[in-house]
């Protein structure tokens, strides 16, 4: 009888075990999405900024996630501020564009509208961008550029990453047309405007 007891107690030890190092799935919902976007910094590039209390840029509510502004311009980069002013890359006072030796990139619209945003992208397409760091996640695709940290969502839980695609559904769309990346050497690359 106490051989049975021990024998019972460490079945249910390591099935607790086995479970606790399970991940655990929840179920997609846009809250969940926006606490995800939230905690994960994507206001950060996405969201255009206004000055804030004592000038410090905050997000501009109104523009929630509508990527870099059309007719904002674009920060430059040389190879010259590396070496004279150790400088790796530079960005626009919204964050919204950075340059480096990639050139220069905006951040996207993330807002559902069919022209402007990813209001015509599916969920499969938006999990795929996640999990490959190609544009639409097409293998062809451009990449997707930095500041952009795809490579740390690319380990997202499946369900975390369709959270965050209902949230962004939720959003309501905002036509912004962000310009292309731009190439290094290029004039915007190099100081030039949008």
């Amino acid at each position: 009888m106490f051989r049975a007891l021990i024998l019972l107690g460490a079945i249910s030890l390591f099935l607790t075990w086995g479970c606790m190092g399970q991940r655990q799935q929840r179920r997609p919902t846009a809250n969940y999405g926006k606490y995800l976007v939230t905690i994960t910094g994507c206001n950060d590039c996405h969201t255009p900024k206004v000055p804030g209390p004592n000038g410090a840029p905050v997000s501009d509510a109104s523009r929630l996630l509508s990527g870099h502004p059309e007719k904002e311009p674009s920060p430059s980069w040389s190879p010259q501020d590396l070496k004279q002013k150790a400088i790796a890359a530079a960005a626009n006072p919204m964050l919204t564009a950075w340059a480096g030796p990639w050139g220069v990139s905006y951040a996207s619209n993330l807002t559902p509208d069919k022209e402007t945003g990813i209001g015509e992208w599916s969920e499969d397409t938006f999990i795929a961008a996640m999990r490959t760091g190609k544009h639409q996640g097409q293998p062809n695709g451009r990449n997707i550029l930095p500041p952009m940290p795809w490579f740390n969502l690319k380990e997202a839980r499946e369900s975390d990453l369709r959270s965050i695609w209902a949230y962004l559904r939720s959003l309501p769309p905002i036509r912004n047309q962000v310009p292309f990346p731009t190439p290094p050497g290029s004039a915007q690359a190099s100081g030039g405007r949008n």
